[in-house]
């Protein structure tokens, strides 16, 4: 804690990044930079903000006149960010500097201000990134899966499973010294041993399905595959009770056994779309085998419909995850289960989880990936099997492979809200700016009427370009006649805004004000009254067209 002269001089010698910030701030010093330093700091593990000091090398005291009443500052910092900071003024040569104390933050728990938790990077503020986040979240969560399972020893674990785990990772690694060590040295370099004891993780990677039984029987998942959603009899039913790497490849051939293709025509070639994408199967098992609580007695099940794949895990999302941000926060409950799965390339060759399945299920013109039905003790995932728009896959296609374009997460998102015709959050806006600049996306209306499509290119490219015309100029249209009409049906009482609501339930009230307004100047209807008391009406001219 930096409260005399001396012990100022002393931290001027020092780097700025040992957990102290300096800030000239003579005059000028925004509360809510001070907000987001404390947050910062505070996210670091703790520090200080001095406020007064030059902060390059040699520093110099210039004084500071910001934040004159520090009992107020210090009340307003406590109600603004829940934690107390401790606010020190010093005077060195007669020129006053501020040095607020920002404690470390909770084991576990980031600070945030406004939903944003901060932290420093050379000499700016940014928001943490998912890695950061992971590792914060992870420090207050006991890791199950590295325990010491009480009983076991090597002998509960499949030779068969570890050989399969050992070629795993020699050739990710590519170190063929690994196919020469014995059992126990690849399982304790791996972690699934502690002391030489078998760890749970290594239980429900590698073990025989009679250990499980015996030790764990929670570890399992149960396949069901039903003919559709009402029937109540299963028509398959498959348990694994044994190590992942035992079953990992036979769920995949039971799904893929009854895995539907759908094809589309592109001139002259045909293509074929499966219901379940491998990869992005895969991926949701591993999530599940990972992420699952094992305290849970219940089983992890995967049922298979026709065109639609349900998997459902015991435990909720783990803490900071939610069906909102899983693309962006990983965060695996069962760290040394994870860790196994990264030895080997499991957990790489799935790219970033949740974010290579949203991709690709958009990729191939499926619905997102859903978590209806998930709380705090159960995660169900639903994967779509159905192609709902093969013109769309085509389009992604020659997008990369003729126009050489480029597509993050964020972008397939805009692009599947857009083509949904659904609106664009704000966090995607700039995305949505990007792919507008590219050509990819185009803007319809005016004003606040706004509202976007996927570019003319894309109609071109399907020979859909009548479509595209349609598409563009049918909403418009329809809607115009719908607003008429109900003018129309109104009489004279005439039409309220609520009204319109109610007609254009998918419209937001400033796109309808826009139609209205186009309505207006295009001489068919006429407005009395404002604000909550206005009622349109139709001109005479259209009146009498329609009598």
């Amino acid at each position: 804690m930096i409260t005399t002269e001396h012990q100022l001089q002393d931290v001027m010698l020092a780097d700025e990044f040992e957990h102290l910030e300096f800030k000239a701030a003579e005059r000028k010093f925004a509360s809510e930079d001070l907000f987001e330093y404390c947050v910062a700091l505070s996210n670091e593990g703790g520090g200080n903000l001095i406020l007064g000091v030059t902060d390059k090398k040699p520093r110099r005291i210039v004084g500071t006149s910001c934040f004159p009443n520090i009992a107020q500052i210090k009340t307003r910092i406590l109600d603004t960010l829940n934690f107390r900071v401790d606010v020190f003024e010093i005077m060195s040569s007669g020129k006053r500097v501020l040095v607020f104390n920002c404690p470390s933050r909770p084991v576990g728990t980031p600070r945030a201000y406004k939903g944003k938790y901060m932290m420093r990077s050379g000499e700016s503020l940014i928001p943490m990134t998912a890695e950061v986040l992971e590792r914060i979240f992870a420090e207050s969560q006991p890791d199950y899966s590295r325990q010491v399972c009480t009983g076991a020893t090597i002998e509960d674990l499949s030779t068969e499973a570890i050989a399969e785990f050992r070629a795993r990772w020699v050739r990710k690694s590519g170190n063929r010294a690994l196919e020469g060590a014995s059992n126990s040295q690849i399982l304790a370099d791996a972690h699934l041993l502690d002391n030489g004891g078998v760890t749970l993780a290594a239980m429900i990677l590698l073990g025989k399905p009679e250990s499980l039984t015996r030790f764990l029987p929670q570890a399992e998942l149960i396949f069901e595959y039903r003919q559709n959603d009402a029937s109540i009899e299963y028509q398959d039913r498959v348990e694994y009770r044994a190590g992942f790497f035992l079953w990992a490849n036979s769920i995949w051939e039971k799904i893929n056994a009854r895995n539907e293709k759908h094809s589309y025509r592109e001139g002259l070639f045909r293509y074929e779309i499966p219901a379940f994408n491998e990869d992005v199967v895969r991926e949701a098992l591993l999530n599940a085998v990972t992420h699952r609580e094992y305290r849970d007695g219940r089983s992890i099940f995967v049922r298979q419909y026709p065109n639609r794949l349900e998997i459902t895990s015991p435990g909720g999302f783990p803490d900071g995850v939610t069906a909102e941000n899983i693309i962006y926060r990983q965060h695996p409950r069962n760290r040394r289960i994870a860790e196994a799965l990264q030895f080997c390339g499991l957990v790489e060759r799935s790219g970033q989880g949740a974010d290579r399945m949203f991709r690709v299920c958009i990729q191939e013109g499926k619905n997102r990936p859903n978590f209806a039905g998930s709380d705090e003790a159960l995660v169900i995932l639903n994967l779509d099997g159905q192609i709902r728009d093969p013109r769309f896959v085509q389009y992604l296609d020659r997008l990369a492979g003729e126009r050489g374009i480029s597509l993050n997460i964020n972008d397939f998102l805009v692009l599947d809200l857009v083509r949904k015709g659904q609106a664009v959050p704000d966090e995607l806006k700039d995305r949505l700016a990007h792919l507008i600049e590219q050509g990819v996306i185009e803007k319809t209306g005016r004003g606040r009427g706004v509202t976007h499509v996927l570019s003319h290119a894309l109609y071109q490219h399907v020979g859909q370009s009548g479509a595209y015309t349609r598409r563009k100029g049918l909403d418009e249209g329809h809607n115009q006649q719908l607003v008429l009409q109900h003018i129309r049906n109104c009489g004279e009482t005439g039409a309220s805004m609520t009204e319109f609501e109610q007609v254009l339930p998918d419209k937001t009230r400033p796109q309808i004000s826009a139609l209205l307004k186009r309505l207006k100047e295009a001489g068919k209807i006429r407005v009395k009254g404002k604000t909550k008391g206005a009622r349109w009406f139709l001109e005479k001219a259209e009146r009498e067209r329609n009598n």
